[in-house]
Order: C-alpha cells, then structure tokens, then sequence
C-alpha cells in the first residue's frame, strides 16, 4: 500500500508538471514580451513621430514620408512580414482644381438664364467633367432607404435627365425622425445621393441646401480657393479618386434656381416640411424647365500610403483568421501663418504620435513570443486618417486579408493624454463579446473604464464597423491642446500610453489565441 501509494503521487506530480509547464512556459514568454512596452520606449517613438523634423506629418508632406519610413523599419526589426509583397498600400487620393469652363443655364418658358459662377452655382469636387443637358426632375432629398421605408425615387423616371435634390435628410432637427433623430445616416451624405441619381439613370445633379432648416442657402465659392478669399490658395479639396461616384456633373445651387422653379424659396419650405412631417416623398418632374451643365476640374495624384506588416498565426486552421491592430500615423501639419518666433508645428504628439507608438510597441512585443499566435495579425499604421479616414477606407475596399476572415479590428487614437487612472471605449455596446475580453484584461492594469457614444464615427475603427467587422477603440480622450501647437512630445504621458497598450496587447492575445466569432451589434448610422 506504501509503495503504491508513493507511486501514485509520483505519477500525480509527474502529470501535473507536465500539464503546467507550457502554462508556466507561455506565462513567461508573456511576461517577457510585455517587457518591451515601457513608457521609454513609447516616448522614443513619439519624440521622433511628433518632432520638429517631421513638419506635423500632414498629408501629404516629406514629414508623413519620413514618418512612414520609421514605421516600415520598425515593421522590418520586428520580425513582421509584407502583406501583399511591400509594407505600402498606397492610398489613392486626389486634389482637385477647378478648370476655366463651368457654366450652368436653365430654360424656363422660352426665357434662357446663365447662372453666375461661384454666387449662383458652385460644382462640387465629386463633379464629373462633361457637358449634359436635359428636364428638371425634383427627387426630394435624393434618398432610397428600404429601411426606413421611403425612397424618394420610387415611380420617377430620371434617366437622362437632371436631379434637382435637397441636401441632408427628412427630419433633421426631429428627435423622433425614423433617419436616426437628430443624427445623420449614410443617406445624408452627398456621395450617397449621387450614387444613387446615378443607380437611376441620371444624367446630372443640381442640389440645393434644404432651406427649412437652413438659412445660408446660396453657394460661397467653396470648396474652391480661386472663388474664396477665406479659403487658403494650397487647401484644395481632397478626396479618395472614385469613378464610380465621379460620373455625372453635379453642382450646388441656391435662391435663383428655387425661384424659378417653385416660384420662391417659401415654397419650396412648404413642399420640404410636407415631406419632414409625412415622411412620404413629393417628388415629381418639371418638363417645361430644361437645364444644361458644364462642369471641368482637374484630379491632381497626392502621395501617401498605409504602411501595413503581418505577423503570421502558427494554428493550421486560425492562421487563415486575421486581427488587425490599427493607429493612424497622420497629423494636420503646420499653421501656414504666425509671428515671428511663435511656435507654428502642430506635431501631433498624442494625436496620433501617442497610438502609433503603441502600435509599434504592441508589435514589437508580439514578435517576442516563441509560441507566436494561433490567428494571424495585421499592424496597420493608416494614412490620411485626418483628411476624412481615407487610409482605413482605403484598406476595407481593398483588404489584403478577407474581410469575411477579419475577426475583429482594434484602433488606437490619442493614448496618452487625461487622467492617468482613465480610459475610454468607444461605442462599446456595439461590439459588447469585445468589451467583456477588455474589461477582464483591465482587471489587473486598473482602469476606471468609461463608455462614449458621441466619437463613434471620428477614427479608423469607423470604416471597419461600415463592412460589419467587430472593433474596439482605445481613446484617451480630448483635451485643450487638441489639433494645437501646443501638442507636442513634453505634454503627453507615457506611462499612461505604456499602460494602455499594455491593455491592448494582452486584449489582442487572448482575440489571436481565442477560437470564437464575435458579436457586432448593428446601427444605421
């Protein structure tokens, strides 16, 4: 009995160190690879990413190149691999000129009226270059929303012919609007509408700002600096290059078009709170009025790039599963005017200096680990996010792993700034299985974790939840020194962003090594 006994707790501790050993193992690999996120090495990053040299990193500009060049390095020592045979996606987008010839007439009971540049009519820089003539058709606010069971083109027939459509949507300043109350859905935003004048066959788009709600009707020369003093000569429009948008001419008109239309702006105010107060569209042809566009501006090539490195999952099947972890490595550049001596560099140290170092950090950590991870993962550091988040818009059009096989995308913007005790997540209710993972790996670091709702669509993450992809956004939150001189690398705080993408990496280690799908909680926003 002695003996067998003896042989018994021998076999027992046998199989319980054998059992705790990769435990014990992967512990301490863990341990190892979390020894690389010091707030010294994130303040590394950020003095660099956020100095002088670099010029605010604004899109484009020699600053975001030397930027971008810094990170590919890192993504290179680091051990990660190019995604689609270079570290660069490039980012496709456009500055746009206005040309010599637009011009715009309408035709009204025998009674020709050419429009007056940059006071009566304005092209937008979505506008395509040609020449189109044809009816006026009003198609209310310019929507097809099967969702909220309006479409303002249901029985109108618009091929070849012009769309005269009221900008923004039904119930704008309605709490209880079925369009999201008073916030904004997708079909609010002028792409949309012309995309969808085009579905119908369109032949061109006028569109006036909806006056019940708005006083400034007529067009002020914008987005143009050769028809606006108040607007800079080197701030031409921006925009990701879209032929399937840039089709027809499109042009922004005011109070003379209304006039001659419906007799008066009142009018039009009547027939606008009819649609608001029914929700049921009054749109309907006009066949005595034809219109004639003429619209020329020029796309000039702007350089820049996300800079994107995979670390490969070791599991035969999860490997083929990807995590992105993002951070936008774009700022908004320098003030073009100051005085003598003034600092005049906004240098982004925390917006976004801060979450790009933390991406770097976070990568660099995972490149420690012996036993890697079981999923796949991308660093992105995107581009151009300050311009309109067109680096991840860019990505999620064009995705160098499936979307379908994107598990869940993990964007870091402006860390190190606020309390040192704070943190926020933002729109966490829509990604809840994500928040729960956060919550227990906060557990040992101690955040007071807060929830914010009202940054939901103003970074990266944003473009992910579009393509139905469950995210996190880590955010520290805003603060005075917002998009001013007055961000630079002395006024961040790198324990905090230490701290923080210590969070996200081991949040991203249990998403890499975890077999489960996750929730995304979907909204019309």
């Amino acid at each position: 009995m002695i003996f067998n006994t003896s042989l018994k707790i021998i076999l027992l501790n046998t199989f319980l160190l054998i059992w705790i050993s990769p435990v014990i193992c992967q512990k301490q690999e863990l341990s190892k690879s979390l020894e690389v996120i010091t707030p010294q090495k994130l303040k590394t990053h950020i003095d660099y990413l956020a100095s002088d040299a670099l010029l605010g990193r604004n899109t484009p500009s020699p600053g975001l190149d030397s930027a971008a060049t810094y990170i590919e390095k890192k993504f290179k020592a680091y051990g990660l691999l190019p995604a689609n045979g270079s570290y660069y996606q490039p980012v496709p987008l456009v500055k746009t000129s206005l040309g010599a010839e637009n011009k715009v007439e309408l035709s009204k009971d025998g009674v020709n009226t050419t429009l007056a540049i940059k006071t009566q009519f304005v092209p937008y820089d979505i506008t395509a270059n040609g020449e189109v003539s044809g009816s006026l058709v009003f198609a209310g606010y310019g929507i097809t929303a099967p969702e909220y069971n309006y479409d303002d083109y249901s029985g109108l027939d618009v091929k070849g012919k012009i769309v005269l459509v009221m900008r923004h949507e039904p119930g704008e300043q309605d709490s209880s609007s079925v369009f999201a109350g008073l916030d904004f859905t997708k079909h609010a935003y002028l792409e949309n509408k012309v995309k969808n004048a085009i579905d119908h066959g369109a032949a061109g788009m006028l569109v006036v700002t909806d006056p019940l709600n708005h006083m400034m009707i007529n067009p002020r020369g914008f987005p143009w600096p050769s028809l606006s003093k108040m607007i800079p000569e080197d701030a031409l429009p921006m925009y990701l290059k879209n032929e399937d948008i840039k089709k027809i001419p499109v042009v922004h008109v005011g109070k003379e078009v209304m006039n001659m239309v419906y007799g008066s702006v009142d009018s039009l105010k009547n027939i606008q709170a009819q649609i608001d107060r029914n929700m049921k569209p009054l749109s309907m042809p006009f066949p005595g009025i034809e219109i004639r566009i003429k619209t020329t501006v020029t796309d000039n090539p702007v350089k820049n790039s996300n800079i994107i490195g995979i670390l490969p999952g070791t599991d035969p099947e999860l490997k083929n599963e990807y995590l992105i972890i993002g951070a936008h490595y774009d700022h908004v550049g320098y003030l073009k005017e100051y005085n003598p001596g003034e600092d005049y560099i906004i240098n982004g140290a925390d917006d976004n200096a801060s979450g790009t170092a933390g991406l770097l950090s976070i990568a660099e950590a995972f490149s420690k680990l012996k036993g890697k991870t079981a999923r796949s993962i991308l660093f992105i550091a995107f581009s151009a996010e300050e311009k309109g988040l067109y680096g991840s818009e860019t990505y999620v059009n064009n995705p160098l792993v499936p979307l379908d096989k994107t598990v869940a995308m993990i964007n870091m913007d402006m860390i190190s700034r606020n309390h040192i005790d704070t943190l926020y997540l933002v729109n966490a209710s829509a990604s809840p299985d994500l928040t729960e993972i956060v919550k227990k790996e906060n557990k040992d670091i101690g955040f007071t974790i807060l929830y914010d709702e009202e940054l939901t669509g103003r970074s990266d993450h944003a473009n992910f939840q579009k393509k139905k992809i469950p995210f996190i956004f880590f955010f520290a939150g805003l603060h005075p020194d917002y998009h001013t001189v007055r961000d630079n690398p002395d006024s961040i705080n790198p324990d905090k962003a230490a701290r923080i993408s210590v969070l996200v990496f081991k949040t991203a280690q249990t998403i890499a090594q975890d077999k489960k799908r996750y929730t995304l909680i979907e909204t019309n926003k």
